[in-house]
C-alpha cells in the first residue's frame, strides 16, 4: 500500500503502548519513519507532500536503540504552532514532538513543519501492516 492513501487511515498514537520494536528505519529525506514491531505489525510516521510546504524530521533527543527490543511503556504527542524557535519559513510553522519511554530510557522524535500559512505541517502516523 503506497503511504499516500493512508492519509483517510489515521492511527492513534498511543497503539504503539505495549508493542515491542524490533527495528525503525529513517529516509534519505527525513520525512519518513517505518517502526516494524516484533508481533508483525507496521507503523509509519509521516508527511504527505503536497505543494507549498515542508515537513522533516528536525532532531532526535535520546537514543533510539532505547526503543527497541523493549515494550513501549508510555506515548506522548505534543503540538506547538509559531513560538520559538522560528525556522527558516516566516509565514507558519508548527512543531510536533512524538515521545516514547521504555525502561531504557526516553526518546522525543522533534518534527518541524513550515509553510506559507495555507497548507498542512501536520505529521501522520498510520498502521502499514496489521498483526498476522
Amino acid at each position: 500500500m503506497s503511504y499516500w492513501g493512508l492519509c483517510d487511515k489515521p492511527t492513534d498514537f498511543a497503539v504503539l503502548v505495549g508493542k515491542t520494536l524490533r527495528s525503525i528505519e529513517i529516509n534519505g529525506d527525513k520525512d519518513r519513519m517505518t517502526f516494524k514491531a516484533s508481533d508483525g505489525s507496521e507503523f509509519l510516521l509521516y508527511h504527505g507532500q503536497d505543494c507549498c510546504e515542508t515537513v522533516s524530521l528536525n532532531e532526535i533527543v535520546g537514543d533510539l536503540a532505547d526503543l527497541l527490543e523493549t515494550p513501549i511503556l508510555q506515548v506522548e504527542v505534543v503540538t506547538n504552532e509559531g513560538g520559538e524557535p522560528k525556522p527558516e519559513y516566516p509565514d507558519s510553522w508548527t512543531w510536533t514532538f512524538y515521545k516514547r519511554a521504555t525502561v531504557k530510557g526516553r526518546v522525543t522524535l522533534r518534527w518541524l513543519g513550515e509553510s506559507n500559512g495555507y497548507y498542512s505541517e501536520a505529521v501522520d502516523f498510520a498502521q502499514t501492516k496489521e498483526v498476522a
